[in-house]
């Protein structure tokens, strides 16, 4: 057989994660734990066959840029900025708590105060998949504990940035006898610790700088210029160069992250009305690469050390569900937010994942990190990615009543606005974008009242501008559903072109009011089948009716009528 590493983890890893996800999604849990299993068989450290693991490492680096090219995409600088007054203290807080935890932990096993050191680093910096995977699974990337959150994260960034840049000096420093020894650069001249961290913050700001004005004018100019082309083909494949590209450039010329270089290059192109569409062409690339990315932590698991060190596994992964958590939790707090708010972020930082392996293995390499070190902090990583999704739920099931201050709470803006609506014979619009509007527009023409259901900022606008009554959510939420008011509704229009999402809504819909009218879009008859079955009365595909509007100007009366 003529096959290579690369097409048996890209087979391999694929066809077992679908597996065991589906095996995962058919007992309820999330499919996250299905591709982390999916890993852990084709590891190193069960029988059968064993995958490439520094090939998965490269292909999950692909997943996180395209992932952080995604959220930037729906994030912009005035985001960024509205967060950065909690952000910015609250994870430099949070990352010395964690750190200082792991360095007591690093102590209480024998090992020197850098191990411990690089230890508690590790431990403090959350991993970005799983945290964009959680906001976006619950809708909560637009909201402002998803804007809090990122913000969070992109802080987390730019610290082990500037971590694995000090790392080595450190390690040379302390080699050379004194802290603090001149380290050597390019052999020609040579800059102590702080000379490393004034360079390494140097070149972050500019790298920004440059972004912001040659990116940003550069990055939409290029999009809009293939958009002009007509081919779809090379419109996508514009947007996976410039994703890539430009996070490629941010590592090798400027020393950023390759996460941290894609999320600008999607939050200046955030501002291209061609964003959404980018958006949608490097969807099911992320989706795949992010699936790999979580093979790949299940390729590092050895579970043998659940024997060989349960109790400083047990101590490690305290520091990373209650430790972290519990700092950010009061951090949050302390800036005012709410409860909801707090143990969201709390819930979202408590795990770990790609820099702490990139720490782990930098402190391995150089000698300052015992492998027992890097062994829990795998273990720790890969038992947090599991459990991360069960305090979630706790959260969901416990934010409202627990820790809250008597008396109303604090917030600084509205997270979702879920008020039910008191129309009564209203229409209920699913979705305000292309065909959302339009069907929003006939409505309004024929003097019915509408009531949108949208939480994209733009479509949100647009609805506003309209006069319709507002629902800022996902109406696959039961709760913004219920909002709605549908069984006084008089029609529910689902304008959205997620067919999944779609049939969610219908089935909701249909059991809080059996006799409503349901009209959905749908793009191929397996959809018109999808959602007929999930309760729609009427739906509609589009390529259909373009083409019944085609014919119908064949008819002998039609070049009258068209006169």
């Amino acid at each position: 057989m003529h096959h290579g590493p690369l097409i048996a983890i890209l087979v391999a890893g694929l066809c077992l994660a679908f597996v065991f996800g589906a095996l995962a999604q058919k007992l309820r849990i999330s499919p996250l734990v299905g591709y982390l299993l999916a890993g852990v068989a084709v590891g190193p450290f069960t029988p059968g066959f064993v995958a490439d693991q520094g090939l998965a490492n490269e292909l999950a680096e692909i997943g996180v840029i395209l992932l952080m090219f995604g959220v930037g995409l729906h994030f912009s600088l005035k985001d960024l900025l509205s967060v950065r007054a909690i952000a910015l203290p609250g994870a430099l807080a949070q990352i010395s708590v964690a750190t200082l935890l792991g360095l007591g932990l690093g102590l209480a096993l024998g090992w020197n105060w850098v191990a411990g050191l690089v230890f508690g680093l590790a431990l403090s910096v959350a991993s970005t998949v799983v945290l964009l995977r959680a906001l976006q699974e619950r809708r909560l990337v637009q909201t402002e504990k998803g804007k809090i959150a990122v913000g969070w994260l992109i802080v987390e960034d730019l610290a082990m940035v500037l971590a694995l840049v000090l790392i080595p000096a450190v390690a040379d420093a302390l080699n050379g006898a004194r802290p603090g020894a001149a380290i050597p650069l390019a052999g020609r001249f040579e800059l102590g610790l702080w000379g490393v961290l004034g360079l390494t913050l140097a070149k972050v700001v500019a790298f920004v700088a440059f972004m912001l004005i040659v990116g940003r004018r550069v990055i939409p100019w290029i999009l809009h210029w293939v958009a002009h082309t007509g081919s779809r083909e090379l419109f996508r494949l514009a947007v996976l160069a410039l994703a890539l590209g430009v996070a490629f450039m941010a590592a090798s010329l400027f020393g950023v992250s390759f996460a941290l270089g894609a999320f600008f290059a999607g939050m200046i192109l955030n501002e291209s009305p061609l964003s959404q569409r980018a958006a949608e062409e490097s969807l099911p690339l992320r989706d795949a690469f992010a699936v790999l990315f979580f093979v790949s932590v299940g390729m590092l698991f050895d579970p043998g050390i659940l024997l060989r060190a349960p109790l400083p596994l047990l101590a490690t992964l305290a520091i990373i569900l209650i430790g972290k958590s519990l700092a950010a939790w009061l951090i949050v707090r302390a800036f005012g937010r709410s409860n909801t708010v707090a143990l969201t972020i709390s819930a979202s930082l408590a795990q770990i994942g790609e820099f702490s392996f990139i720490l782990a293995g930098l402190g391995v390499s150089l000698s300052i990190l015992p492998e027992q070190g890097r062994d829990l902090i795998l273990a720790g990583a890969i038992l947090s990615i599991l459990l991360n999704p069960v305090l979630f739920v706790l959260v969901d099931r416990f934010s409202g009543d627990f820790g809250s201050a008597p008396g109303p709470e604090p917030q600084t803006e509205p997270e979702i606005d879920i008020a039910p609506t008191k129309l009564d014979g209203h229409m209920v619009i699913v979705g305000y974008g292309r065909v959302g509007s339009l069907v929003g527009a006939g409505l309004a023409a024929q003097g019915e009242t509408l009531l949108v259901i949208e939480e994209q900022a733009e479509a949100v606008a647009a609805a506003r501008a309209d006069g319709a009554d507002l629902i800022i959510g996902n109406a696959a939420d039961p709760a913004v559903l219920e909002a709605a008011g549908l069984a006084r509704a008089k029609r529910l229009f689902i304008a959205i072109p997620e067919s999944f999402e779609a049939g969610q809504v219908c089935e909701q819909a249909r059991r809080d009011n059996p006799d409503l009218p349901i009209v959905a879009r749908a793009h191929s008859d397996a959809e018109v089948a999808h959602l007929t079955r999930c309760g729609a009365t009427a739906t509609i595909m589009g390529e259909a009716e373009i083409a019944r509007a085609m014919l119908a100007l064949c008819r002998p009366d039609a070049d009258a009528a068209a006169a």
